[in-house]
């Protein structure tokens, strides 16, 4: 398929790059046709419009993908200051649904620890990353904003000062039992999103829903600041910045579920809401155009990429690039349509975050990284290459 953006026109000049919505990092082949599924939505033609070539089917990108996650999974429970074959990860694993199936031969040190450590670690590192990774992707959509991620709106922000209240003022202490964290950076984390919404409902332009978030952050980020400072001590100062850092070193059966279910049903309801996604990339007119009620709709997504957040950030902290970085890699692979984008993005978030647990954890012998630390290390320099790489695309 050839590229509209480098065709010659009439006089012989190269015609300007194409603006496609919220393209920022890579343009595949594949965008090219997905931003003409976009623009088809708004124009008729009398002949019918070809079938897409060179897109590869979906299954070709998730199948390998989903095979890499499984085995960075049986990776992540295998490593560890205890080595356990990855067989023997596979066998206890299988012993557990199966129990008569055949013979154990571990001993049951070595099967409390897959079961009853590392595998619900690895799991929430899967579903925290699924949950930034779609997050991420639905909110650069909604504000048409490639540099758009799950903590525009002040999440993180909120969360934190949820962790701070609790630690510091000692606000719901005890209230939820094991659960009293999480649930306080929970609750922390809608806060912010209360003043993205009423601005929301009056001002139907994503530059403002940017700015507030925004602010937001800033707020409940100079709140942390003054009650650490000012209230706090030494001992709570280290408990906060440990949590904001990001981690899985807490993560069991209890909390693991929190997430996964918060991701299918989200999930579900924005694979649903896919193709009105796309008609946002035409912009609100041409949204409106196609019967999507954008004021309402745009707040209905905040709010799904908020409560997405929210139940990533309340059992890990902070992990920043994630959200960021994964839609535009994904977009590199399937193109901006969102059925097939957010997908894609789930399985390569769930993909590094657990590639991160793992390195985070085999850094250093005496001691466990913050995962936050490893994202941000790698995440940057790579961010910085996309940029390099599409905007020595635009200057040539």
């Amino acid at each position: 398929m050839t590229s509209v953006a480098a065709k010659p026109d009439r006089r012989g000049g190269r015609r300007p790059p194409a603006r496609a919505g919220a393209d920022l990092a890579v343009v595949s082949p594949s965008d090219a046709t997905d931003t003409a599924d976009a623009g088809a939505t708004t124009t008729t033609t009398d002949a019918p419009s070809p079938a897409p070539t060179g897109r590869r089917p979906l299954a070709l990108i998730c199948l390998p993908l989903l095979a890499a996650l499984a085995v960075a999974i049986a990776a992540g429970v295998s490593l560890g200051s205890v080595s356990i074959p990855i067989g023997d990860v596979w066998a206890i694993v299988a012993h557990r649904f199966a129990p008569g199936a055949f013979e154990p031969w571990w001993t049951d040190a070595r099967e409390a620890i897959v079961l009853e450590s590392r595998l619900p670690r690895a799991l929430m590192a899967a579903a925290v990353g699924a949950s930034l990774a779609v997050a991420g992707g639905v909110a650069q959509a909604v504000t048409r904003n490639p540099l758009a991620d799950p903590y525009l709106l002040g999440v993180s922000s909120g969360a934190g000062f949820g962790v701070v209240a609790l630690t510091v003022l000692g606000v719901g202490a005890g209230m939820w039992g094991v659960f009293t964290l999480p649930m306080a950076a929970f609750v922390g984390a809608l806060l912010p999103l209360a003043g993205v919404v009423l601005v929301a409902r009056r001002a139907h332009d994503t530059t403002a829903i940017v700015l507030v978030g925004a602010a937001m952050t800033m707020v409940f980020g100079a709140l942390n600041t003054f009650t650490l400072l000012v209230l706090g001590d030494d001992h709570q100062l280290g408990t906060v910045m440990r949590w904001l850092a990001g981690g899985f070193g807490d993560a069991g059966w209890t909390m693991v579920w929190a997430p996964i279910a918060i991701l299918v049903v989200t999930g579900t309801v924005v694979m649903l809401c896919s193709r009105h996604l796309d008609l946002l990339l035409t912009g609100d007119d041409g949204a409106t155009a196609m019967g999507v009620h954008v004021p309402r709709f745009r707040i209905l997504m905040l709010l799904l990429v908020s409560l997405l957040t929210a139940g990533a950030v309340a059992v890990s902290g902070t992990i920043g690039f994630i959200g960021l970085l994964i839609p535009h890699l994904a977009g590199f692979l399937t193109g901006r349509t969102s059925a097939r984008l957010l997908p894609t993005a789930a399985l390569l978030g769930a993909l590094a975050l657990v590639l991160a647990d793992i390195a985070a954890r085999a850094v250093s012998e005496g001691a466990e990284l913050p995962v936050g630390v490893i994202t941000g290390v790698v995440g940057g320099p790579v961010f910085l290459a996309m940029l390099w790489r599409r905007y020595g695309k635009a200057s040539i």
